[in-house]
């Protein structure tokens, strides 16, 4: 009998592998630029699924949110639609570090985003496992499934996720899984291996869901929402804020030292402590067993109960991540102030994965290794929602643009935390589930959550996925920031009683001549508000938002100069360009470290050449030289 021919499915633009935070924003972003796109996930339940923390935010995080949005992608504007609760974080620090955090309705958030896909027009969602690439001359040209179904393409991008060959690990109990418990992608990853990927083994995990009919709320502390509006997408009017009225709370509790010494009573059947678990794991989200060892003269650990949705009872207990045995979990569990009672409804769990080391990538997200195919999210050895959806988004511009036939996309890190990210994972690498702290951000005061419209939306319009009326919003915005900074500097404030009074209030010495409006605004006690008192309002209200900017651009004025100065020195040399074809063996000079280092990561730039651990200045100025004398046209 003659072998059935393969299934030949529909040719496509762009193809989507995998539809978590990664995928859904590759997807959307690919199908709005006009390309044909297909989405393929293992599941149609997992589409945007939050099987871990049900949040959206925070610190550095809340940033990529406000990025992701400005440059034309979905996750600020389902979090808007979806949130139980809403919070801006460090508000008493200054505005670098300031950032949204919104626990999430995750039922609603996933079927929203579920909803929006469907009904994007150039957007295919289909349920499915892909078990193998199709490569021809080293171009990705499509993807083959586990029914032996064959679809096309100009280019592919990949976000699998904790899916590719997850395991779940629950004391001695181990079994093929990926995240909740859904089907796990077991082929694919063998499949990149043939190719010639390196990849690598991590490990992330997930704490315990208990009833929340059954936890004593008295014995906690609560945790109250905003009550002053506030929204990630820029394109949500105050006017929306139908949930702020009717948010859940969070509670606070902690574990004791009875909970401690049975953590410690049962290391012996911790996977993360018997040998059980190979995969690195995450260091800033550690399991509880992890947090009793490292720290083990702290005499108690902060646990937040987190609300699921608003049609259900499943609280998550964050902070409480574990892999310990199920009959351990519940002492646990009942070994905590409030939770004496609770009910467990979901254990926690391990989940080992694979992952691509990210050296093999482009800046854009592109494979050195096959052209043609992107990866993104945990694919790449991130952890969190936020960092797979910001590299999801570059990822599926990327992708959307190659199958145009136009040029590629790159972000620099002083363009956005976005970009911080991303030459992170391509220069450095990682050896752990990387995870975006404010710290990583050297520009941080120009990368802040209130200016990422100023900084992305007009790429975001070059590129096809932001309309021309919300381009014009924000260039009125950002000419009326700039207005009004120079009608403040032309404004004089005269010392008088009332100004010396107010100032006397504030704990400040009297002016005794005259300044001008801006000056006077830079104190830090100072609020526009009240310089109003002493100066005539703009000719026209200004919103809170523009109000918001001149008060930072002219209090951080000094500051913000200096960092951009930084960034114009950066820019020259990421303008100096390393050509593919150079030949690191032919470069007198080099220390071994720094020749091993370039030949594996081969920089795009100087600039990125100069980031990379064990080269140092003198490796990047025998470099500098070596290209500048024009020797490198002897190999071009």
């Amino acid at each position: 009998m003659d072998q059935a021919l393969p299934y030949k499915g529909r040719d496509y633009d762009v193809i989507v592998v995998g539809a978590g935070h990664a995928g859904s924003e590759a997807a959307l972003a690919a199908a709005r630029m006009g390309n044909k796109t297909l989405l393929i996930t293992i599941s149609l339940e997992m589409v945007a699924f939050m099987p871990c923390n049900p949040s959206i935010g925070g610190p550095a995080k809340g940033i990529v949110v406000r990025e992701i949005d400005a440059l034309g992608g979905e996750m600020g504007k389902n979090i808007d639609k979806t949130y139980v609760q809403m919070r801006m974080l460090n508000t008493g620090k200054g505005p670098a570090v300031r950032a949204l955090r919104a626990q999430a309705d995750k039922h609603a958030y996933h079927a929203e985003m579920k909803h929006t896909i469907e009904k994007e027009p150039n957007l295919t969602l289909r349920q499915g496992v892909v078990d193998s690439l199709i490569v021809e001359d080293g171009v990705c040209k499509g993807v083959v499934t586990n029914t032996g179904a064959h679809y096309s393409a100009k280019s592919v991008v990949l976000t699998v996720g904790t899916a590719a060959r997850g395991k779940i690990i629950i004391g001695e109990l181990q079994y093929e899984s990926g995240p909740n418990n859904s089907k796990a992608a077991m082929k694919l990853s063998g499949n990149l291996e043939d190719l010639g990927f390196e990849l690598k083994r991590f490990k992330t995990g997930t704490p315990p869901r208990v009833d929340g009919t059954t936890i004593n709320y008295d014995e906690t502390e609560e945790q109250l929402g905003d009550e002053e509006p506030n929204h990630f997408s820029f394109t949500t009017p105050d006017s929306d804020y139908l949930l702020l009225k009717d948010q859940l709370s969070c509670w606070l509790t902690y574990t004791n030292e009875d909970t401690h010494k049975l953590i410690r009573d049962n290391l012996g059947r911790a996977p993360m402590f018997s040998g059980t678990i190979k995969g690195v794991g995450p260091r800033y989200c550690p399991s509880i067993e992890d947090k009793i060892v490292r720290f083990a003269d702290k005499p108690r650990h902060q646990l937040f109960l987190e609300p699921e949705g608003r049609n259900t009872e499943e609280w998550y207990v964050q902070g409480l991540s574990t892999s310990l045995p199920e009959e351990i979990q519940q002492q646990i569990v009942h070994s905590i102030k409030g939770l004496e009672n609770a009910e467990m409804m979901r254990p926690g769990y391990a989940i080992e994965y694979d992952v691509v080391s990210p050296y093999q990538l482009r800046p854009t997200l592109e494979t050195k290794i096959v052209k043609n195919l992107y990866t993104a999210g945990q694919t790449n050895g991130t952890s969190g929602y936020e960092e797979a959806a910001g590299q999801g988004i570059i990822a599926g511009i990327n992708a959307g643009l190659r199958a145009l036939d136009r040029g590629q996309f790159t972000l620099k890190r002083s363009d956005a935390y976005i970009g911080v990210m991303i030459d992170d994972l391509v220069t450095k690498g990682t050896n752990e589930p990387y995870r975006l702290l404010t710290s990583r951000a050297e520009y941080r005061l120009i990368l802040r959550h209130d200016n990422a419209d100023l900084r992305l939306t007009e790429m975001g319009h070059e590129i096809g996925l932001i309309s021309d009326e919300r381009f014009e919003t924000m260039k009125a915005k950002k000419q009326a920031v700039s207005d009004e900074e120079a009608r403040l500097a032309s404004l004089r404030i005269k010392p008088n009683d009332e100004v010396n009074a107010f100032l006397a209030s504030k704990g400040q010495k009297p002016l005794k001549d005259g300044v001008l409006a801006s000056e006077f605004l830079r104190r830090p006690e100072v609020k526009y508000a009240d310089l109003l008192k002493f100066v005539p309002a703009p000719d026209v209200e200004l919103d809170h938002r523009i109000i918001e900017q001149v008060e930072i651009q002219i209090k951080y004025a000094g500051y913000i100069k200096k960092a951009e100065e930084k960034v114009e020195r950066l820019k020259r040399m990421e303008a100096k360009k390393i050509p593919d074809k150079i030949d690191y063996d032919a470069i007198d000079g080099l220390a071994t470290e720094a020749h091993q280092k370039l030949d594996k990561i081969r920089p795009e730039t100087i600039a990125q050449a100069s980031r990379i651990s064990g080269v140092n200045p003198a490796d990047i100025a025998i470099l500098s030289v070596y290209i500048q004398q024009g020797r490198i046209a002897k190999i071009s």
